[in-house]
């Protein structure tokens, strides 16, 4: 690992961690005390055996403060081990519960329910579409001020979608190395205040887990109709709003919602793998590509820091640093986790590798259902 290449690989961790720091300074970060939201909000929950999770989910967005009309569609998205019971016994007129039907062929399961969800939600108030609709998983804790404080962002800003990324919860050691990866990713590649001021759907990145948008805006864009068979439906979501001429972008959720995305290394391993391989463009050997260039930029000058090359030692700093910004940004957990990064790293080609060939053989699945919208159709069609 000598002449030019350690050199040149440092050098891009340095411009990585230099665009990290300077969007950590630039995300959008809600009020503190938002202001009283007038407008009707209803919040869509899709649930598939979520029978741990979904009081939990529901105690804290019935404690939501702020919303004068707020309601609840729970879609029961054929659960199977009494997720629809626990709903049911909440008692709350606020909350709604309706059940979805198999998905159509061509459908995946996610996009599907929310479909139903924004079906089932209150008409908009008045006849205008600036109501507001919020989907959200099961498995987020949302604080008091999150919606409130989420929509407030929407009109300080003119926008029609924002994403807060929850505060990433992660225990043990594989999910303290992989966790931190998806915003790290963003952070360091995506120009937000570009993003969030152009048109063009190939600068988006979002998080199902906490979606905030206007009701027109969604209609105007399709809806979960128009990404009917994306795996990563949030980013085709806020792709398609771009498309439709709405405004959104990524915005700080440390402060309004915490996430346990997958616990352990099993959930993890399975969790990734269904979507990792859509992550470049539904392109798998994009995919391969991006695993590899991160891995030259953040594992090759590591290596060569072992290795006495103080440039390699520049770029082992750089990622470490890179992480560092992600982390304070987001509300995780820096240190001693960033130490790791070129784990992390090596971590996500093993997912991502895992990924692709699942995809190719057609034999990822997502909670007993196929993930890609193709194997499902299949899957419908001999079901019959």
């Amino acid at each position: 690992m000598t002449g030019r290449l350690v050199p040149a690989l440092a050098g891009v961790a340095v411009l990585g961690a230099a665009h990290a720091a300077v969007n950590a300074a630039l995300l959008r970060r809600p009020p503190p005390d938002p202001p009283q939201v007038p407008r009707q909000v209803t919040v869509v929950l899709p649930v598939r055996d979520e029978a741990d999770q979904v009081a939990g989910c529901l105690a804290a967005l019935l404690d939501q403060r702020g919303l004068d009309r707020l309601s609840v569609v729970v879609v029961d998205d054929g659960s199977t081990d009494g997720t629809g019971d626990v709903v049911r016994a909440v008692h709350d007129r606020r909350v709604r519960i309706v059940t979805a039907p198999p998905p159509p062929p061509g459908w995946l399961g996610k996009p599907h329910a929310c479909v139903v969800g924004v079906a089932a939600a209150p008409a908009p108030d008045g006849g205008t579409d600036d109501d507001v609709l919020v989907f959200v998983d099961a498995d987020v804790r949302l604080f008091p001020d999150a919606i409130a404080a989420a929509v407030a962002l929407l009109d300080a800003h003119g926008l029609d979608l924002v994403s807060p990324w929850p505060r990433p919860l992660a225990v043990g050691a594989a999910e303290r190395l992989v966790q931190p990866l998806a915003p790290w990713l963003w952070t360091t590649t995506l120009p937000l205040r570009l993003a969030e001021r152009s048109p063009r759907p190939s600068l988006a990145a979002a998080n199902g887990q906490f979606l905030v948008v206007r009701r027109g805006a969604y209609l105007r864009a399709g809806g979960h109709e128009a990404v009917r068979g994306e795996v990563l439906e949030d980013i085709a979501l806020l792709r398609a709003v771009k498309r439709a001429g709405g405004r959104g972008v990524p915005v700080d959720g440390s402060r309004l919602a915490a996430c346990r995305m997958y616990e352990g290394w099993p959930a993890l391993r399975e969790g990734y793998a269904k979507s990792l391989w859509a992550s470049v463009g539904g392109r798998p050997a994009a995919g391969l590509a991006a695993a590899a260039a991160l891995t030259a930029v953040y594992v090759v000058p590591a290596v060569a820091a072992l290795c006495g090359s103080r440039a390699g030692l520049l770029g082992y700093a750089a990622g470490v640093a890179g992480r560092v910004a992600s982390a304070l940004a987001g509300g995780g957990r820096a240190w001693p986790d960033a130490f790791a990064h070129p784990l992390s790293v090596l971590a996500l080609d093993v997912l991502m590798i895992r990924s692709v060939r699942g995809h190719r053989r057609g034999s990822l699945r997502w909670r007993g259902r196929p993930v890609d919208a193709r194997a499902a159709a299949a899957s419908a069609t001999m079901s019959r």
